[in-house]
């Protein structure tokens, strides 16, 4: 009996189709959602390797329903959907996918970054409309990015890449991170400084019990009225009811969100009905090539893995 590999959402054929003949591969039919929680826990019964995506969560309950679990790979960089602890402790290996999408995101956030600046999006959405009638001397006016700054709030990998686009814009970078690292060009910043003399404010960090709600209403309060905050990490770092009351009063110029704490956003959600507020459906890595090498990751990591095999990019 070959072992199951179960996906919780429909990937493209070439990316699991090398699977198929070792193994026994189960994959949810809808690629624009992932199965349902008690699915992915029938699945989980059987399953061999769990195929995850950001958004299911991989709890203990779940872990302890599958007796024949050997991996969970999840398809995203971050990992705070996966119960880490209680995967060590049953002897389950967790991975993900790094590296591969430093430069789709940074990409994605300073495309954010303008977006917000110059009111992209607001722009695009009266000419379609028809409220475009005229040009006015301060239609549309948004905020200059060349020769601002520009602070970045978690200064991995993504982080360099962000502040290397930067510099072609001549912004001056400063960045605020656990453990201070030597850059060129690019100056460390304790986090109120950061917040208080940026123009835009990036948020990168990972989402962890020390960065859960980092940015609220107190950190909100330093920044300048024409700032704008960025955020293309995880929701839960940011306090969306603080932004929300900071945005309507105008004590910050604009946001752009690519992400939320609870995701898909409801259409109900306070954030929606304000026009300074960009906001994309969570699509920091969405690029064909870099999502298809994330894909490749996972299934080499989950094929080492139930052939015995050294694995690469492993949580634990």
């Amino acid at each position: 009996m070959k072992p199951i590999i179960f996906i919780t959402q429909k990937l493209p054929d070439e990316a699991v189709s090398g699977l198929h003949e070792s193994y026994e591969v189960r994959m949810w039919h809808d690629e624009k959602a992932p199965a349902p929680r008690e699915e992915i826990m029938k699945q989980a019964g059987e399953a061999h390797a769990l195929w995850t995506m950001l958004s299911d969560k991989v709890d203990r309950e779940l872990l302890e329903a599958a007796p024949n679990l050997k991996i969970v790979s999840n398809l995203a960089v971050g990992y705070n959907n996966i119960d880490i602890h209680a995967a060590h402790e049953r002897g389950v290996m967790v991975t993900n996918t790094p590296d591969v999408l430093t430069e789709s995101t940074a990409d994605l956030t300073f495309a954010l970054l303008l977006a917000t600046a110059r009111r992209i999006i607001e722009a695009e959405q009266s000419v379609r409309s028809g409220d475009w009638k005229s040009w006015s001397p301060m239609g549309m006016a948004g905020r200059n990015v060349g020769g601002a700054t520009l602070g970045i709030v978690g200064m991995g990998r993504i982080g360099e890449a962000v502040a290397r686009r930067a510099q072609g814009f001549g912004m001056n970078v400063l960045y605020h991170n656990r453990t201070r690292r030597s850059f060129e060009d690019v100056k460390y910043a304790k986090l109120d400084d950061l917040l208080q003399q940026s123009d835009y404010v990036v948020i990168l960090t990972p989402l962890t019990q020390e960065t859960q709600g980092m940015i609220g209403e107190r950190e909100l309060s330093l920044m300048k009225e024409t700032a704008c905050l960025i955020n293309v990490a995880r929701g839960g770092i940011v306090d969306e009811k603080a932004l929300y009351e900071a945005l309507k009063a105008k004590k910050i110029w604009g946001a752009g969100l690519d992400v939320f704490e609870t995701e898909p956003v409801p259409l109900d959600h306070p954030l929606l009905s304000l026009p300074n507020l960009t906001v994309l459906p969570h699509i920091g890595s969405a690029t064909v090539q870099t999502r298809l090498a994330m894909m490749e990751m996972n299934a080499q990591a989950i094929a080492a893995c139930l052939e015995g095999k050294s694995v690469e990019n492993r949580v634990c």
